[in-house]
């Protein structure tokens, strides 16, 4: 049985990960109307990626016997004017979505709760690899510059990336 304490940060990760989900869909929405089809492709899958995050989550929770309380999902704040800048947003949003995974983490060992931890050790590992996959895009955009042949070979790139595979 999980914990209240338990229950409720578990809840509020749901939410994190539904509202980067969404967030990821206005990164999207920004490149299509900066006609950038590929990263727009490239936002939409880390858009299925994150809700599928949650389902982890949320599946984890019903199989512990957790109630699961979904809460409102706010409109993402984010505004960009370059690729750059939504690339940065997205890795600045994928380094709070780390912090809450690491306290959510000690709050897991504070309460002995092993099959959290579990689960955690595999966001831990995701979040490393998310974090990585920003930094990379935006290394790319900057090794680009201003050069618009660079930035359509670059949307091209990242038009190739292929959703994500169901997570377990």
């Amino acid at each position: 049985m999980l914990s209240q304490k338990i229950q409720d940060a578990l809840n509020a990760q749901i939410n994190l990960e539904l509202s980067s989900s969404y967030a990821y869909l206005a990164m999207s929405a920004f490149f299509e109307s900066t006609s950038l089809p590929g990263m727009a492709q490239w936002m939409r899958v880390q858009t299925d990626e994150e809700r599928l995050h949650a389902m982890k989550l949320f599946d984890h929770m019903n199989d512990r016997g957790g109630t699961v309380v979904l809460q409102p999902i706010e409109q993402p704040a984010l505004k960009f004017d370059t690729p750059i800048s939504a690339f940065e947003a997205a890795l600045a949003h994928e380094q709070l979505v780390t912090r809450a995974i690491n306290r959510l983490y000690a709050l897991a060992q504070e309460e002995q709760d092993y099959p959290s931890q579990v689960l955690l050790q595999w966001f831990i590992t995701e979040q490393v690899e998310e974090e990585k996959t920003a930094q990379q895009a935006i290394d790319q955009l900057r090794m680009a510059g201003s050069d618009p042949s660079a930035l359509l070979m670059l949307d091209q790139l990242f038009g190739q990336r292929a959703a994500a595979p169901a997570v377990d």
